[in-house]
């Protein structure tokens, strides 16, 4: 293990966020993938506030290994075929490193947890 990161947030900091009045906001942080995914679910405050979480657990993570601040938007936070999150980097250089990511969230808060090898 080389790092650990950590994040836990209330969820109605992403309530009635929408695709029009808050885009610039929404994708300063988040890619196209994952505003695809969080607004098709019912509650998408919960998927947007899980996602930030990881990327901010990431961003946690990384500064103890990686000098330069990495930008939300070159985290991306995706589901594989069963249904598991993973990490995608968006930047070449961390692509070496192995991103281990758990999320969680229930009706008022979200949490992320990262261990980076």
């Amino acid at each position: 293990m080389l790092a650990i990161g950590i994040d836990i947030e209330d969820n109605s900091r992403f309530e009635n966020k929408n695709l029009i009045d808050d885009e610039m906001f929404l994708k300063k942080i988040y890619t196209q993938s994952e505003l695809d995914y969080c607004f098709k679910s019912k509650l998408p405050a919960h998927h947007l506030c899980a996602r930030f979480c990881a990327k901010e657990a990431v961003v946690k993570a990384f500064s103890n290994i990686y000098p330069k601040l990495i930008p939300y938007s070159k985290i991306e936070i995706l589901k594989n075929q069963n249904g598991s999150v993973y990490v995608n980097i968006l930047i070449d250089e961390l692509k070496k490193y192995k991103i281990l990511l758990s999320i969680s969230h229930e009706k008022e808060k979200s949490i992320a947890f990262v261990v980076i090898e």
